[in-house]
């Protein structure tokens, strides 16, 4: 049985780029589609990230600077959310998607907005945006409300720049997610114009 010529140097474990590297690159950017497998990726990655970013911020902005009887209760039925497997949801939410595209092409079956959807706010950023409004100063609160400012502005004026660091650790943790995806955009994602670059890997 003859030697694979090009899979030598990965057997040998050589840390330096094998004799076939370029043959290699250049099989890959004939045979697969990988540009539109980039752009697929860093368009769910990016836009899963603005989206998670700017509503579990809201979410955890809401849970810790207004008080109501029923809040606590929510947050912690939110909590609850985080023991049940991802696994496990993926039936549900691809018969809704199914059924979504009936009556909404764009967002169902095999689109990308079908894989953001499920990731725009998970509970964990939830809760990681409440525990960190716990350092917001609230006089910087009633400063902005003294000053004129809607409860918007205080919280897209005032809040978010305070939080820099908090959203920074959030999208990067948010991007790195939604670009590793790989089980729901196999589940979702059925045509190769479609594909992201972990399911572009598995078929290499």
């Amino acid at each position: 049985m003859g030697v694979n010529l090009e899979s030598v140097d990965i057997t040998q474990g050589s840390l330096l780029p094998g004799t076939h590297i370029f043959e290699n690159i250049r099989n890959l950017f004939e045979n697969y589609n990988v540009g539109s497998a980039l752009f697929n990726s860093f368009f769910i990655a990016i836009i899963a990230t603005v989206l998670c970013l700017v509503i579990s911020s809201l979410a955890g902005y809401g849970f810790e600077i207004y008080r109501s009887k029923g809040k606590d209760i929510v947050f912690n039925i939110l909590l609850l959310s985080m023991m049940i497997p991802f696994a496990a949801l993926m039936v549900p939410l691809f018969r809704f998607f199914g059924n979504v595209s009936q009556a909404i092409p764009a967002i169902g079956v095999d689109t990308l907005y079908a894989v953001i959807l499920p990731y725009v706010t998970t509970a964990f950023f939830v809760f990681f945006f409440r525990q960190n409004t716990k350092m917001f100063t609230r006089d910087l609160i009633e400063a902005g409300r003294i000053d004129g400012l809607s409860e918007l502005g205080i919280f897209f004026r005032i809040y978010m720049p305070s939080m820099k660091n908090t959203l920074a650790a959030a999208g990067i943790i948010s991007f790195m997610n939604n670009w590793n995806n790989y089980l729901w955009p196999l589940v979702m994602l059925q045509s190769s114009d479609v594909q992201t670059i972990p399911l572009l890997i598995f078929l290499i």
